[in-house]
């Protein structure tokens, strides 16, 4: 997999059941897609993994669906939009793109580990129920800090978050309503290695499989 891929959308069939990868992508190009494949794959059930732009096209589509803001975009592709779910890091300048990007390696901490049903973040427990992760990343977009608490308050829990609070990094739906179905602002493909997969897609497979209950009553 490359950055060149502008969208790159994986249907799986493993033991009949489907997954969805949706990556970072383009400008507006393929956009639409990415919210309409996030919202085919919460309303069916089907396992979601959402990164980098993939992860904000959960938060837009969330936002549109469920809190009822029917232009809830990004400012990447509508500067206009009444709901800015989605808006530049005030600390990159605009101006001169060059190595401006929010790069490198960050923490990340679980912020809220068990999510209002009782159930623990599936995320967190691939990651084996470490309270700070490590990650490298490539933006310029953010979750808007101004709308984090309606979006987690409305059902999309951000339980991963920057070392201030203010930055959000994971987002998933409770187990209880949807099998696996997680974002991440980070690129885990990065640190991804084929006898150390990154936990993020160990899950979407297992899931996908059918396997996840069962690792998940195991040791973790």
């Amino acid at each position: 997999m490359t950055a060149a891929w502008c969208l790159f959308i994986c249907i799986c069939l493993l033991n009949l059941k489907m997954l969805i990868i949706v990556r970072f992508g383009d400008l507006i190009r393929g956009f639409l897609g990415k919210v309409l494949a996030a919202n085919f794959c919460r309303e069916n059930k089907v396992p979601f993994l959402g990164i980098c732009l993939g992860f904000q096209a959960m938060v837009v589509e969330y936002s549109r669906n469920i809190l009822k803001w029917e232009d809830a975009n990004s400012t990447e592709f509508d500067g206009q939009t009444n709901n800015p779910v989605v808006i530049f890091m005030p600390e990159i300048d605009k101006e001169n793109m060059g190595g401006t990007m929010r790069l490198g390696s960050r923490n990340t901490t679980f912020t809220h580990p068990t999510h209002d049903d009782g159930s623990k973040s599936i995320a967190q427990i691939m990651y084996n129920n470490a309270a700070v992760v490590s990650e490298r990343h490539r933006h310029r977009y953010e979750v808007n800090p101004d709308r984090v608490n309606s979006i987690h308050d409305a059902g999309l829990k951000f339980v991963g978050r920057d070392e201030t609070g203010t930055r959000m990094e994971v987002a998933e739906l409770p187990r209880s309503e949807h099998p696996y179905y997680v974002g991440c602002q980070y690129h885990p493909e990065f640190k991804s290695r084929p006898l150390n997969p990154s936990p993020p897609f160990h899950g979407l497979l297992l899931a996908a499989c059918g396997m996840l209950d069962e690792y998940i009553s195991g040791e973790h």
